[in-house]
């Protein structure tokens, strides 16, 4: 009996011992999932730094202020000083009274010196000069804005089509050219019904 006895005390330790370590696994994974579930929420929240009606307004030294509108950004996560843009529109007002109105689809908007990027159907309108093209990056600090990829210019008397428009803000001077030398800037007068 002594001898069963022991059998069986050593069979409730072992189920007991079992049930003990089962038990303990279970809770200790269930708490394991519950805390990667938080980080993953908490992942989550910070990842979500989007901001809805983005408004910026800056000034250079010389009195020139540069206006900027998207309906949202998105903070860049490696770069809390960078801010991605869409639906963008941006006003460039100069010292001397000149409004230069930007339009676009997307855009990359640096906070510390406002440098920004347009991107996907730009639109420039300036005077009677409307420019349109794929890529725009403007420069407050260097008065410069180069529009590039599928570049139109037009006004009432021409239309003119280039791989790259650059403006200087400040004198008002423009570059335009082609990347590679063989290609000639496509030059159309039009009359005055807009036809070529």
């Amino acid at each position: 009996m002594s001898k069963r006895l022991l059998i069986n005390s050593l069979f409730i330790i072992l189920i007991i011992t079992i049930s003990y370590f089962s038990y303990y696994k279970f809770f200790k994974q269930q708490n394991k999932i519950s805390e990667i579930e938080k980080i993953n929420i908490e992942d989550t929240i910070t990842s979500t730094n989007i901001i809805q009606d983005v408004n910026y307004s800056s000034q250079d030294i010389k009195g020139n202020e540069y206006i900027l509108y998207a309906s949202e950004g998105q903070i860049d996560l490696n770069n809390s000083k960078i801010i991605f843009l869409t639906k963008v529109r941006a006003k460039i007002k100069t010292i001397d009274g000149d409004v230069i109105e930007i339009q676009s689809n997307f855009g990359r908007y640096n906070i510390d010196n406002y440098d920004t990027i347009f991107s996907k159907k730009v639109k420039i309108n300036y005077r009677d000069n409307e420019i349109k093209g794929n890529y725009v990056d403007f420069s407050l600090n260097n008065n410069s804005l180069i529009i590039s990829k599928n570049v139109v210019y037009s006004n009432q008397k021409n239309l003119l089509e280039a791989d790259v428009v650059e403006i200087d803000i400040a004198t008002k001077n423009a570059k335009i050219f082609m990347y590679e030398k063989e290609k000639k800037v496509n030059i159309r007068s039009l009359n005055n019904y807009g036809n070529n």
